[in-house]
């Protein structure tokens, strides 16, 4: 029966034996440690051990296992050599222990059996029985030590926020106990300043309420106001008609006077101007102002200090007279963080400033400018763009250098900052760099045909237009005739300056090499229709292009202006350059 029952035994133990965490296991692990458990369950029914209880074969088994254990480890082998050679001690002196006591015992055995040392047995065993009590003792203070190590040992679990060497340092732990103390004492006053739900939710239909008794109220304001108006004009009527000693009769007064009032509707203009008069008596005084704008303030406090910020963002938005609209209140937003998945307060703030913002009327200068900042960092671009198109915004040009900015480190949203920052530019009459941002969308049209009706525009704000968006097409345009006009750049004015540029010298010469690849006709041309450089400026031009190794071009150039005054030019030599200064002299 006991042979029947030892495997089902097994089997329970194997179910509830632990399982090793997958994360730490791989495939061969787990068949290496399905192994040791079979090998142990194995061995014990073979040798017959006990189930509980301290036992020699058990040990010796366990012994084997570990020592597999240990063989098959490779990170961890030196940290378990250890721990099984301080077992290894500890069992071997309770093992010798057990010895002296079972030795003890056998003696005081063998001295009872002599009736002559009976006496001298009797006291023996009265000092062996003591020494097994001692030993006993010592062995269970032994045991419950290593019960603790073992349990220390096996401690996988430490104090959240700090280390395990941090754990284990007093100093460290004290520190750590005077955070949390702080972190609790910060929670619970945050907590005394909150409300429930159930309170917020009566507090809001109340103010719905409120809202609503107030707009019935102000219907009922605006219909006696009409009336007082229309009466007021019957009474000046009257006046007017008892002054001019009643030439008409009164009924006739009468009917065309009902007829008026019918047919006239009393503008908004009227209505502002019969406050103003009439209603004085009903305008809130300088105690009732003030007692509002308190009851405002403390009610933002209120929802700012339980932490909703959407609510207290949007109470800001529409305070009396924008109190609230300002960069003192932004930085509470941005001093403080929501709750996790929850969008920042900051962000909250500026988007119920836009929300309740009316188009035309922008925010100040200072808070557009940190507005975008915010915006763009958190990429919302359709935020920004709403704020431009309905002109909520103060613009200026650290506002369009934002977006410009921005779009240089984006390129997928390059096109619509850029496209922000021209109406931004143009806006604030920044005319060049209004033609910048179009040429850095690819619009060099626009840009060319924009700086052609753009009369502040000089010849050094176009130059740094081009300077600043490089690019042969857009230099080809600004250099030829637009429309039956004149080119906005001179060509020998451009090329002198892109050459005196080291960084703009190639673009200089692909002008010309496009010239002259059309035919030296084309050149000359072009040389003598550009009536705004002179031939000091030509000379210039062809000097520089001799420095850059371009003799050719140099030469074309030079061959063109001699050709004008009746000379030609024999040879690029010292000779030739004597000639052509005797010209220009």
């Amino acid at each position: 029966m006991s042979e029947q029952q030892e495997p089902s035994t097994s089997c329970s133990r194997k179910e509830e034996r632990p399982s090793t965490p997958e994360i730490l296991m791989c495939e061969s692990d787990e068949r290496f440690f399905q192994s040791l458990y079979e090998f142990i369950e194995h061995e014990k029914q073979y040798l017959q051990c006990p189930e509980e209880g301290p036992d020699e074969l058990r040990y010796i088994i366990y012994r084997s296992v570990f020592n597999k254990v240990i063989a098959r480890a490779t990170a961890y082998k030196r940290l378990l050599l250890t721990i099984k050679a301080e077992y290894d001690d500890v069992i071997r002196a309770l093992q010798k222990r057990g010895d002296d006591v079972r030795m003890a015992q056998q003696t005081l055995t063998a001295s009872t059996s002599h009736p002559k040392s009976l006496t001298t047995c009797q006291g023996r065993a009265a000092e062996l029985r003591e020494r097994i009590s001692v030993i006993q003792r010592e062995t269970v203070e032994l045991e419950e030590e290593i019960k603790r190590q073992k349990l220390s040992r096996e401690q996988s679990t430490w104090i959240p926020g700090l280390t395990v060497a941090e754990s284990e340092d007093p100093e460290a732990l004290d520190k750590h106990l005077k955070h949390l103390e702080a972190q609790r004492a910060a929670l619970l006053d945050r907590k005394s300043h909150c409300v429930s739900l159930e309170v917020k939710t009566e507090l809001d239909t109340k103010l719905q309420a409120a809202e609503r008794h107030r707009d019935q109220l102000n219907i009922e304001n605006n219909r006696r106001k009409v009336l007082y108006e229309r009466l007021r004009f019957v009474s000046d009527r009257l006046s007017s008609w008892e002054e001019e000693k009643q030439q008409v009769p009164l009924e006739e007064l009468l009917g065309s006077m009902l007829e008026n009032i019918r047919l006239t509707n009393v503008r908004d203009d009227d209505v502002r101007s019969i406050d103003a008069e009439l209603f004085e008596d009903d305008e809130p005084t300088g105690v009732d102002e003030s007692k509002l704008l308190t009851d405002h303030l403390d009610r933002f406090i209120e929802l700012f200090d339980s932490a909703q910020y959407e609510e207290a963002a949007l109470l800001a938005a529409r305070s009396p007279r924008g109190v609230l609209r300002n960069l003192n209140t932004m930085e509470m937003f941005k001093g403080v963080k929501g709750p996790p998945g929850s969008l920042p307060p900051l962000l909250l703030f500026f988007q119920a400033q836009l929300m309740t913002a009316l188009a035309g009327e922008g925010l100040s200068a200072d808070l557009s400018l940190q507005l975008v900042l915010c915006v763009l960092q958190h990429g919302d671009t359709q935020l920004v763009t709403h704020a431009v198109t309905n002109n909520k915004l103060t613009f200026s040009e650290e506002l369009g250098d934002i977006l410009v900015e921005h779009a240089q480190k984006n390129p997928a949203v390059a096109n619509m900052c850029l496209t922000l920052a021209t109406v931004i530019y143009e806006a604030c009459r920044l005319d060049r760099k209004t033609a910048l941002s179009m040429c850095r969308r690819g619009l060099l049209h626009s840009a060319t045909e924009f700086m052609n009706h753009c009369k502040d525009l000089t010849f050094e704000d176009c130059m740094w237009v081009l300077c600043r968006s490089s690019s042969l097409s857009l230099l080809q345009l600004l250099t030829e005739p637009q429309r039956g006009q004149a080119a906005i750049l001179s060509v020998g004015g451009a090329c002198s300056t892109l050459l005196a540029d080291p960084q703009q010298q190639k673009l200089a010469l692909q002008l010309l090499d496009s010239f002259v690849s059309r035919g030296r006709g084309l050149l000359e041309e072009m040389i003598l229709e550009d009536s705004r450089s002179t031939v000091d400026v030509w000379a210039n031009v062809a000097s520089r292009c001799s420095k850059l190794n371009r003799a050719d071009l140099s030469l074309a150039v030079l061959t063109i202006l001699l050709n004008q005054s009746g000379t030609r030019v024999l040879s690029p030599d010292l000779e030739g350059a004597r000639l052509m200064e005797h010209v220009f002299l």
